[in-house]
């Protein structure tokens, strides 16, 4: 039996911190709260990486499943040959999969609210 997400709940996606990486690089630490009544065993964002002059220094996909219900879970990823400070914002640009257990695929913009807490903004 499918899960049904609750009418109003939200995803919050936040990237809470930035550290170097060992071997050169970024480390992100991205926070997920999953408040939608619903678990995801698909969870991918697609993001662009912009440097401080505002030009896209790359992109970079992320998969972050599962994501269970009514919990925070901690994802980190690496973003190899990049330092942390030279990465001026974020933009998530596409979920190539939002999936809740035993359902349907979705489209996770109109659940996610986004935030950072690190010198680079997440925007939409």
């Amino acid at each position: 039996m499918a899960e049904e997400p609750v009418p109003g709940g939200r995803l919050l996606v936040e990237l809470n911190k930035f550290e170097p990486a060992e071997g050169g690089g970024c480390r992100a630490y991205f926070l997920f709260k999953n408040d939608t009544g619903s678990s995801f065993e698909a969870f991918q964002m697609s993001l662009a990486l912009f440097d401080k002059t505002g030009v896209i220094d790359r992109l970079l996909s992320v998969d972050a499943a599962p994501l269970p219900v009514a919990r925070t879970t901690l994802k980190l990823f690496d973003i190899p040959g990049l330092a942390c400070e030279d990465i001026a914002q974020v933009l998530l640009h596409d979920f190539p999969a939002c999936t809740p257990q035993n359902g349907t695929a979705l489209d996770c913009f109109g659940l996610v609210d986004i935030s950072s807490r690190t010198p680079a903004a997440l925007v939409e």
